[in-house]
Protein backbone atom coordinates (compact mmCIF):
# COMPACT_ATOMS: atom_id res chain seq x y z
CA UNK A 1 0.00 0.00 0.00
CA UNK A 2 1.43 3.40 -1.12
CA UNK A 3 2.70 5.77 1.57
CA UNK A 4 -0.13 8.78 1.74
CA UNK A 5 1.58 11.91 1.07
CA UNK A 6 1.57 15.09 3.14
CA UNK A 7 2.13 17.95 0.96
CA UNK A 8 2.33 20.76 3.97
CA UNK A 9 4.65 18.38 5.72
CA UNK A 10 6.71 18.05 2.39
CA UNK A 11 6.96 21.49 1.73
CA UNK A 12 7.90 22.21 5.19
CA UNK A 13 10.68 19.77 5.22
CA UNK A 14 11.82 21.20 1.62
CA UNK A 15 11.51 24.83 3.24
CA UNK A 16 13.84 24.09 6.26
CA UNK A 17 16.63 22.14 4.17
CA UNK A 18 17.09 24.96 1.47
CA UNK A 19 17.52 27.08 4.59
CA UNK A 20 20.40 24.89 5.92
CA UNK A 21 22.00 24.44 2.48
CA UNK A 22 21.69 28.51 2.40
CA UNK A 23 23.16 28.84 5.94
CA UNK A 24 26.53 26.22 4.80
CA UNK A 25 27.25 27.79 1.61
CA UNK A 26 27.45 31.10 3.44
CA UNK A 27 29.68 30.51 6.70
CA UNK A 28 33.38 29.38 6.45
CA UNK A 29 33.96 25.96 5.55
CA UNK A 30 35.26 25.24 8.76
CA UNK A 31 31.84 26.07 10.30
CA UNK A 32 30.48 23.94 7.75
CA UNK A 33 32.34 20.69 8.40
CA UNK A 34 31.63 21.50 12.44
CA UNK A 35 27.73 21.65 11.27
CA UNK A 36 28.09 18.66 9.15
CA UNK A 37 29.85 16.40 11.91
CA UNK A 38 27.63 17.72 14.86
CA UNK A 39 24.56 16.38 12.72
CA UNK A 40 26.39 13.03 11.99
CA UNK A 41 27.31 12.45 15.57
CA UNK A 42 23.61 13.39 16.42
CA UNK A 43 22.19 10.90 14.16
CA UNK A 44 25.03 8.04 15.10
CA UNK A 45 23.73 8.24 18.69
CA UNK A 46 19.41 8.53 18.00
CA UNK A 47 19.51 6.33 15.37
CA UNK A 48 19.86 3.16 16.77
CA UNK A 49 18.50 1.13 14.08
CA UNK A 50 20.77 1.57 11.62
CA UNK A 51 23.14 2.71 13.41
CA UNK A 52 23.26 -1.81 14.99
CA UNK A 53 22.82 -2.81 11.06
CA UNK A 54 26.47 -1.03 10.19
CA UNK A 55 27.87 -2.58 13.27
CA UNK A 56 26.11 -5.89 12.31
CA UNK A 57 27.20 -5.46 8.81
CA UNK A 58 31.01 -4.38 9.41
CA UNK A 59 31.48 -7.44 12.27
CA UNK A 60 30.10 -9.79 9.58
CA UNK A 61 32.18 -8.42 6.90
CA UNK A 62 35.78 -8.51 8.75
CA UNK A 63 35.15 -11.01 11.56
CA UNK A 64 37.11 -10.77 14.45
CA UNK A 65 38.96 -7.75 13.24
CA UNK A 66 37.55 -5.39 15.72
CA UNK A 67 36.86 -5.25 19.19
CA UNK A 68 32.94 -3.66 20.22
CA UNK A 69 34.99 -0.71 21.11
CA UNK A 70 36.76 0.16 17.87
CA UNK A 71 34.01 -1.45 15.84
CA UNK A 72 31.57 1.69 17.67
CA UNK A 73 34.61 4.14 17.13
CA UNK A 74 34.44 2.88 13.27
CA UNK A 75 30.52 3.39 12.84
CA UNK A 76 30.68 6.95 14.59
CA UNK A 77 33.44 7.35 11.29
CA UNK A 78 31.20 5.83 8.81
CA UNK A 79 28.60 8.30 10.15
CA UNK A 80 31.15 11.25 10.12
CA UNK A 81 31.87 10.40 6.62
CA UNK A 82 28.23 10.97 5.35
CA UNK A 83 27.69 14.34 7.45
CA UNK A 84 30.77 16.00 5.57
CA UNK A 85 30.31 14.49 1.94
CA UNK A 86 27.10 16.01 2.31
CA UNK A 87 28.30 19.00 3.63
CA UNK A 88 30.68 18.68 0.29
CA UNK A 89 27.93 17.78 -1.89
CA UNK A 90 26.16 21.45 -0.45
CA UNK A 91 29.51 23.27 -1.38
CA UNK A 92 30.32 21.89 -5.05
CA UNK A 93 28.24 23.82 -6.78
CA UNK A 94 29.67 26.99 -5.08
CA UNK A 95 33.24 25.38 -6.03
CA UNK A 96 33.76 23.23 -8.70
CA UNK A 97 33.63 24.47 -11.93
CA UNK A 98 35.63 23.67 -15.13
CA UNK A 99 38.48 26.01 -14.44
CA UNK A 100 38.80 24.89 -10.71
CA UNK A 101 38.12 20.70 -10.68
CA UNK A 102 41.85 20.34 -10.35
CA UNK A 103 41.98 21.89 -6.76
CA UNK A 104 39.15 19.53 -5.60
CA UNK A 105 39.55 16.25 -7.73
CA UNK A 106 42.17 14.05 -9.24
CA UNK A 107 42.68 10.96 -11.31
CA UNK A 108 43.82 7.80 -10.87
CA UNK A 109 46.44 5.90 -12.95
CA UNK A 110 43.82 3.96 -14.66
CA UNK A 111 41.97 7.09 -15.86
CA UNK A 112 42.89 6.54 -19.33
CA UNK A 113 40.58 3.20 -19.72
CA UNK A 114 37.70 5.57 -18.54
CA UNK A 115 38.47 8.40 -21.30
CA UNK A 116 38.91 5.12 -24.02
CA UNK A 117 35.65 3.76 -22.79
CA UNK A 118 33.65 6.99 -22.94
CA UNK A 119 35.19 7.90 -26.24
CA UNK A 120 34.74 4.97 -27.85
CA UNK A 121 32.12 3.56 -30.00
CA UNK A 122 30.71 1.00 -27.89
CA UNK A 123 27.93 1.56 -25.09
CA UNK A 124 29.36 1.51 -22.01
CA UNK A 125 27.76 0.83 -18.41
CA UNK A 126 29.51 2.83 -15.21
CA UNK A 127 28.94 0.73 -12.01
CA UNK A 128 29.20 2.42 -8.78
CA UNK A 129 28.54 1.81 -5.11
CA UNK A 130 27.45 3.94 -2.22
CA UNK A 131 30.98 4.83 -1.35
CA UNK A 132 32.40 7.72 -1.19
CA UNK A 133 31.32 10.95 -3.10
CA UNK A 134 28.94 8.60 -5.60
CA UNK A 135 27.51 11.83 -6.65
CA UNK A 136 30.64 13.47 -7.85
CA UNK A 137 31.94 11.43 -10.16
CA UNK A 138 29.01 12.24 -12.65
CA UNK A 139 29.11 15.81 -11.76
CA UNK A 140 32.35 15.74 -13.04
CA UNK A 141 32.21 13.62 -16.34
CA UNK A 142 29.47 16.52 -17.43
CA UNK A 143 32.41 19.13 -16.40
CA UNK A 144 34.40 17.45 -18.71
CA UNK A 145 31.72 17.10 -21.65
CA UNK A 146 30.44 13.65 -21.07
CA UNK A 147 26.95 12.84 -21.46
CA UNK A 148 25.95 10.37 -19.07
CA UNK A 149 22.53 9.09 -18.08
CA UNK A 150 22.03 8.04 -14.30
CA UNK A 151 19.94 5.93 -12.97
CA UNK A 152 18.00 7.02 -9.53
CA UNK A 153 15.26 6.51 -7.60
CA UNK A 154 12.95 9.83 -7.35
CA UNK A 155 12.88 11.11 -3.25
CA UNK A 156 10.12 10.91 -2.21
CA UNK A 157 9.17 14.33 -1.49
CA UNK A 158 8.34 15.90 -4.68
CA UNK A 159 9.78 19.53 -3.97
CA UNK A 160 13.08 17.99 -2.86
CA UNK A 161 13.07 15.65 -5.90
CA UNK A 162 12.90 18.59 -8.17
CA UNK A 163 15.48 20.07 -6.41
CA UNK A 164 18.34 17.76 -6.16
CA UNK A 165 17.59 16.87 -9.97
CA UNK A 166 18.75 20.19 -10.55
CA UNK A 167 22.03 19.80 -8.73
CA UNK A 168 22.62 16.27 -10.49
CA UNK A 169 21.81 17.32 -13.85
CA UNK A 170 23.83 20.89 -13.12
CA UNK A 171 26.67 19.36 -15.46
CA UNK A 172 24.93 18.11 -18.56
CA UNK A 173 23.65 14.64 -17.04
CA UNK A 174 20.66 13.30 -17.25
CA UNK A 175 18.39 10.89 -14.62
CA UNK A 176 16.58 8.32 -15.22
CA UNK A 177 13.82 6.28 -13.01
CA UNK A 178 15.05 3.08 -11.74
CA UNK A 179 11.31 1.85 -11.93
CA UNK A 180 9.95 2.46 -15.83
CA UNK A 181 12.40 3.42 -18.21
CA UNK A 182 14.08 0.17 -18.64
CA UNK A 183 13.18 0.53 -22.51
CA UNK A 184 14.85 3.86 -22.74
CA UNK A 185 17.77 2.52 -21.25
CA UNK A 186 18.07 -0.21 -23.89
CA UNK A 187 17.45 2.69 -26.37
CA UNK A 188 20.26 4.63 -25.08
CA UNK A 189 22.54 1.54 -25.19
CA UNK A 190 21.55 0.93 -28.14
CA UNK A 191 22.75 4.17 -29.12
CA UNK A 192 26.20 4.15 -27.80
CA UNK A 193 24.87 5.93 -24.85
CA UNK A 194 27.22 5.84 -21.25
CA UNK A 195 24.72 4.95 -18.35
CA UNK A 196 25.82 4.42 -14.71
CA UNK A 197 24.08 2.29 -11.93
CA UNK A 198 24.79 1.73 -8.48
CA UNK A 199 24.71 -1.71 -7.96
CA UNK A 200 25.19 -2.54 -4.33
CA UNK A 201 21.45 -2.23 -3.07
CA UNK A 202 19.67 -5.80 -1.76
CA UNK A 203 17.86 -6.99 -5.00
CA UNK A 204 15.23 -8.93 -2.68
CA UNK A 205 14.96 -12.64 -3.06
CA UNK A 206 14.41 -13.02 -6.73
CA UNK A 207 18.34 -11.17 -7.18
CA UNK A 208 21.19 -13.17 -8.43
CA UNK A 209 23.36 -14.29 -5.38
CA UNK A 210 27.20 -13.48 -5.53
CA UNK A 211 29.89 -13.32 -2.96
CA UNK A 212 30.14 -10.01 -1.43
CA UNK A 213 32.46 -9.56 1.52
CA UNK A 214 32.78 -12.90 2.49
CA UNK A 215 28.60 -13.78 2.28
CA UNK A 216 25.79 -13.88 -0.36
CA UNK A 217 24.30 -10.57 -1.64
CA UNK A 218 21.07 -10.56 -3.22
CA UNK A 219 22.63 -8.54 -5.95
CA UNK A 220 20.44 -6.70 -9.69
CA UNK A 221 20.64 -8.64 -12.88
CA UNK A 222 19.85 -6.15 -15.06
CA UNK A 223 23.38 -4.60 -15.03
CA UNK A 224 24.95 -8.08 -16.45
CA UNK A 225 21.62 -8.33 -18.50
CA UNK A 226 22.04 -5.19 -20.44
CA UNK A 227 25.72 -5.22 -20.90
CA UNK A 228 25.73 -8.95 -22.82
CA UNK A 229 22.66 -7.46 -24.85
CA UNK A 230 24.38 -4.89 -26.02
CA UNK A 231 27.86 -5.73 -25.54
CA UNK A 232 28.10 -2.79 -23.43
CA UNK A 233 31.87 -2.33 -21.76
CA UNK A 234 31.94 -2.17 -18.31
CA UNK A 235 33.39 -0.50 -15.72
CA UNK A 236 33.90 -0.10 -11.76
CA UNK A 237 34.43 3.26 -10.62
CA UNK A 238 33.89 5.47 -7.29
CA UNK A 239 35.27 8.64 -6.13
CA UNK A 240 37.41 8.30 -3.17
CA UNK A 241 37.29 10.75 -0.16
CA UNK A 242 41.41 11.44 0.35
CA UNK A 243 41.15 14.48 2.33
CA UNK A 244 38.23 17.57 3.00
CA UNK A 245 36.84 18.75 0.00
CA UNK A 246 39.07 16.59 -1.99
CA UNK A 247 38.39 13.26 -4.12
CA UNK A 248 40.19 11.04 -6.22
CA UNK A 249 38.09 9.32 -9.12
CA UNK A 250 39.41 5.66 -9.20
CA UNK A 251 38.68 2.83 -11.96
CA UNK A 252 38.52 -0.15 -10.52
CA UNK A 253 38.17 -2.77 -13.68
CA UNK A 254 37.04 -2.77 -17.36
CA UNK A 255 34.78 -6.02 -18.18
CA UNK A 256 33.87 -6.78 -21.76
CA UNK A 257 30.93 -9.07 -22.13
CA UNK A 258 31.82 -11.48 -24.59
CA UNK A 259 34.55 -13.05 -22.79
CA UNK A 260 31.35 -14.40 -20.70
CA UNK A 261 29.43 -15.11 -23.31
CA UNK A 262 30.99 -19.18 -23.15
CA UNK A 263 29.65 -19.26 -19.54
CA UNK A 264 26.73 -21.35 -18.66
CA UNK A 265 25.58 -17.96 -16.93
CA UNK A 266 27.66 -15.32 -18.17
CA UNK A 267 25.02 -13.03 -16.13
CA UNK A 268 25.73 -14.36 -13.20
CA UNK A 269 29.61 -14.60 -14.13
CA UNK A 270 29.63 -11.10 -15.08
CA UNK A 271 27.56 -9.70 -11.70
CA UNK A 272 30.20 -11.66 -9.54
CA UNK A 273 33.07 -10.03 -11.27
CA UNK A 274 31.72 -6.62 -11.12
CA UNK A 275 31.03 -6.90 -7.24
CA UNK A 276 34.58 -8.19 -6.68
CA UNK A 277 35.70 -5.30 -8.21
CA UNK A 278 33.58 -2.88 -6.53
CA UNK A 279 34.57 -4.67 -2.98
CA UNK A 280 38.08 -4.33 -3.36
CA UNK A 281 37.85 -0.41 -4.11
CA UNK A 282 35.47 -0.85 -0.77
CA UNK A 283 37.75 -2.50 1.14
CA UNK A 284 40.46 0.39 0.48
CA UNK A 285 39.04 2.69 3.20
CA UNK A 286 36.08 0.92 5.02
CA UNK A 287 35.15 4.19 6.93
CA UNK A 288 33.18 5.40 3.09
CA UNK A 289 30.83 3.12 2.83
CA UNK A 290 27.09 2.77 3.11
CA UNK A 291 27.01 -0.01 5.94
CA UNK A 292 23.73 1.28 7.27
CA UNK A 293 22.02 -0.42 4.70
CA UNK A 294 20.55 -3.77 5.06
CA UNK A 295 22.82 -5.23 1.93
CA UNK A 296 22.78 -8.79 3.33
CA UNK A 297 18.44 -8.95 4.07
CA UNK A 298 17.88 -11.45 1.72
CA UNK A 299 19.74 -15.05 1.77
CA UNK A 300 19.36 -17.93 -0.63
CA UNK A 301 17.48 -21.10 0.30
CA UNK A 302 20.39 -22.99 -0.51
CA UNK A 303 23.28 -21.70 0.95
CA UNK A 304 26.77 -23.33 -0.31
CA UNK A 305 30.13 -22.40 -0.90
CA UNK A 306 31.03 -18.85 -2.02
CA UNK A 307 33.18 -20.26 -5.21
CA UNK A 308 29.71 -21.68 -6.63
CA UNK A 309 26.67 -20.17 -7.75
CA UNK A 310 23.58 -20.75 -5.35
Amino acid sequence: MAKKRRPVLDVLVYVVVRIVVLLLQSVPIQWAYAVGRVLADIASRVDRRHREVARLNLAAAFPGRFTAEALDRLVRQVYRHFGEMLVECVLLPRKLWPTTWRKYVELDDHAGLLARALLGRRPCLLLAAHYGNWELASYVLGLFGFRTWAIARPLDNPWLDRWVRRFRQRTGQKLLAKKGELERVRDLLQSGATVAMLVDQDAGPRGLFVPFFGRWASTHKSAALLALEHRAVVLTVVARRIGPMRYRVEVGDVFYPEHYEACSRPHWELTRAFTASLEKLIRADMRQYFWLHRRWKHQPKHTGELSQAP
